[in-house]
């Protein structure tokens, strides 16, 4: 017998993401906090590239990490798992995979920045557009999954409570 597994709505997935971004505002303090006293940096503006790849690297830990194992804090507590495409849970190299692909939901809008010299407000503008945009493309997939994950050959399901 085939298992039927629940896709959340995407309300409930764009909570989790928000959730989520919370959270990450903890690992992006201790992880600065960190990089600044061993790099000994005493202007934020210093070592500002080292710093932000430092923080793709800890982002890519934490959520691969996670991810591996099913959930992250946030999808844990909207009840939320990520899965393959056989139900299965993903692999380190999966998680990694989807990781990477995470940043489409970024990267597209902050390319833009620099050549077209957007001012603060405009690149918030441009990124807010972006990611309501790309969560609604959801809409065109056919499990209305978002497109990171059905490029990485993942899903997010319904856990039960």
């Amino acid at each position: 017998m085939k298992r039927i597994i629940k896709i959340p709505g995407l309300a409930r997935r764009m909570a989790c993401w928000l959730y989520e971004g919370l959270l990450m505002s903890a690992v992006v303090f201790i992880a600065g906090y960190l990089f600044g006293t061993l790099s000994q940096t005493r202007n934020a503006m210093d070592n500002r590239h080292a710093l932000q790849a430092f923080l793709f690297v800890i982002f890519g830990i934490y959520f691969v990490w996670f991810w591996s194992r099913g959930q992250t804090l946030a999808m844990k507590t909207w009840h939320i798992t990520v899965l393959d495409q056989s139900g299965e849970p993903i692999t380190q190299a999966r998680a990694l995979l989807r990781y990477l692909l995470c940043w489409l939901w970024f990267l597209p809008p902050l390319a833009l920045v620099t050549p077209f010299k957007l001012s603060g407000l405009e690149s918030v503008v441009s990124v807010l557009g972006w990611v309501a945009l790309w969560a609604l493309l959801s809409y065109l997939h056919p499990q209305q999954q978002f497109w990171h994950d059905a490029l990485a050959g993942t899903q997010l399901v319904s856990t039960p409570t």
